[in-house]
């Protein structure tokens, strides 16, 4: 049976992150991916937007990985040719009794770290001149990437570090005994095989929790319940008349339908939040149901009412990988290592939905440093 230092299951943006990291660390790191190329589920269904913090707890694990995660995305954006654009982005209410949620927000990211200015309508209006509003938050620091460009400079990095992406390689289970390396089933498309693994980063996002249910040696409290949630979008045809991101002022914990810039300045809607009732993710239909599109119609109209009739084209939807119900509250990351599970040499992520792709870099120093030799 062969063996590995680490294995690192799921080449999306975390995954190839942590694989990185780990590599540059000096560890002999697989990356197994079940698809036949990297970044193919979650990271290539996203708003590729680059968060600044906002919107989260201060001293939660989203509100330090993502202002860290920020910052090293960034610096590695520019230094690998990656496509990407601090944009900005306004925040804004559309009536005055929506000014105390902007102004929470404001709050919560001073506290974060995170610089963001109240902006009445007059300065709205004159950046903005499209855009109605009665009230903004104006986050200078968020951005847009392009995220396939960041994976593949991920990729690139891992590799030039001695690791190395084994596609079509999905990994099925995994046994945990103490004193002894796991040992791991996967399947190619060829044949099924075991290899014995010193350490495991469970970095399957929307198959995570499901992929840990098979972990024999961990217990299964330790594992949360998957719930899948859908975000549709639709683009707009025709020109942007935005220059930077728009959000609507936040309700619960959902950001509403927000407006979203490509690198190319074309704009697109969304998502919007559709609690799926299935088992698995492959039972997920991705395709975009174009009656949808009436409520962002109504959504859009509060904050840009020249929308005009029949510019939203269904685009694409991606699935939030959630480990709570709609009736609860959003938790945090997880990020479980053996002080966690009591499980030696695993990592489990989950939950790693938005900022996850902002985070990625950050939550692999994390996952790293619980792996440190």
């Amino acid at each position: 049976m062969d063996r590995i230092e680490t294995l690192v299951i799921g080449a999306g943006a975390v995954g190839l992150a942590v694989g990185r990291a780990l590599a540059q660390a000096g560890h002999e790191v697989i990356v197994a991916e079940a698809a036949s190329g990297i970044g193919q589920g979650v990271s290539s269904r996203n708003s590729e937007v680059i968060h600044a913090g906002l919107y989260y707890t201060p001293g939660s694990a989203k509100a330090r990985l993502c202002v860290r995660g920020k910052d090293l995305l960034y610096a590695f954006s520019a230094s690998h040719d990656v496509p990407h654009k601090p944009c900005g982005k306004l925040v804004v209410a559309t009536d005055a009794t929506q000014h105390a949620a902007l102004l929470g927000l404001q709050r919560r990211a001073t506290a974060n770290g995170v610089a963001a200015e109240l902006w009445s309508a007059e300065q709205v209006r004159s950046r903005e001149p499209a855009l109605r509003c009665t009230q903004a938050l104006w986050s200078p620091s968020t951005g847009i990437v392009d995220s396939h460009a960041f994976m593949l400079a991920l990729q690139g990095d891992l590799e030039r570090a001695g690791g190395m992406v084994a596609v079509e390689s999905k990994v099925l289970g995994a046994e945990f005994t103490a004193g002894r390396p796991a040992v791991v089933q996967v399947a190619s498309e060829a044949s099924a095989y075991e290899l014995e693994a010193l350490h495991v980063v469970n970095a399957a996002s929307l198959h995570a929790c499901g992929l840990a249910q098979r972990f024999k040696g961990l217990q299964a409290q330790h594992v949360p319940q998957a719930r899948y949630a859908k975000g549709s979008y639709f683009a707009l045809t025709g020109a942007s008349p935005f220059g930077c991101l728009v959000y609507p002022a936040p309700v619960d914990a959902w950001l509403g339908v927000h407006l979203t810039l490509d690198l190319g300045g074309q704009a697109r809607f969304g998502p919007d939040l559709e609690w799926l009732d299935v088992d698995a993710p492959e039972q997920i239909d991705y395709a975009v149901d174009a009656r949808r599109s009436a409520a962002f119609v109504d959504a859009i109209r509060r904050y840009w009412p020249a929308l005009p009739d029949g510019a939203l084209q269904p685009a694409y939807s991606g699935v939030r990988p959630k480990i709570h119900g709609p009736a609860q509250a959003a938790p945090d990351f997880r990020i479980d290592g053996p002080a966690q599970h009591g499980v030696a040499g695993l990592v489990n992520l989950f939950g790693i939905e938005s900022p996850g792709l902002t985070a990625s870099m950050a939550i692999a120093e994390v996952a790293a440093q619980m792996l440190r030799r």
